[in-house]
């Protein structure tokens, strides 16, 4: 075990307090920004998409499931894969169960990849998935949302053009708005190191003595497995 300083209780606890100011201004610096992330412009979405769900062909609209709020998480898992990015696979094991909390808040959770919904059925029943899961292969959506590469594409532009990546998929989160009349806003996205809070398993970890304990490897997630594949 790598030499770490050792000290008394009192000791401890005097550094604890110490730590504990910094978290406390932490936090207040996190409360500020998100007050900033709901003060943004909205963009009001003009495009018709449609969704494969369970329940046949579905609208943006749709996925609202009569709630004023929709969360999409841009699940990386390409039309013709068959299993879905190993990260992302991660990302989505902390999503179980949140959604009957988010419905309380007036606001929908919901996947969306460009697999086909048979394809998406069958690994969530292997990870053992509960929330929503639905296909955006027939429509711009990913394209659209700067996740996955259009057909013939070298790069694409990803996490607002300030990144080439491609071609193929890519992950994020976006954030919409219903009015009462049905006109859907894009309020919110982030994409690449901006997804991270969105792991409570990666926030556990930096409560460790060791962290992430990622140094040394080929690449940060190098590590991660399929749930099943540990």
């Amino acid at each position: 075990m790598t030499a770490h300083p050792v000290v008394s209780h009192a000791e401890w606890l005097a550094a604890s307090r110490d730590f504990l100011a910094k978290e406390k201004e932490f936090t207040r610096l996190r409360d500020e920004l998100s007050r900033q992330r709901r003060e943004l412009p909205w963009e009001r979405v003009e495009k018709e998409y449609s969704f494969g769900t369970p329940d046949g062909c579905a609208t943006l609209v749709d996925l609202f499931g009569g709630r004023g709020q929709l969360l999409v998480y841009h699940l990386m898992f390409g039309p013709d894969w068959t299993e879905a990015c190993k990260s992302c696979s991660f990302w989505a094991d902390n999503f179980n169960g949140i959604d009957v909390h988010l419905a309380h808040r007036d606001t929908a959770l919901v996947a969306v990849s460009r697999a086909p919904l048979p394809t998406l059925e069958a690994y969530a029943r292997r990870m053992g998935w509960t929330f929503r899961w639905v296909s955006s292969g027939e429509s711009d959506f990913n394209f659209d949302f700067a996740v996955s590469s259009r057909p013939g594409e070298a790069q694409m532009d990803y996490n607002f053009g300030t990144m080439k990546v491609g071609p193929g998929e890519m992950p994020g989160f976006s954030a919409f708005r219903r009015d009462g009349d049905g006109t859907v806003y894009r309020t919110y996205s982030t994409y690449a190191r901006g997804v991270d809070m969105l792991n409570g398993a990666y926030h556990l970890l930096d409560l460790t003595s060791k962290g992430r304990d990622e140094s040394g490897l080929p690449f940060t997630m190098d590590w991660v497995r399929r749930r099943d594949q540990y």
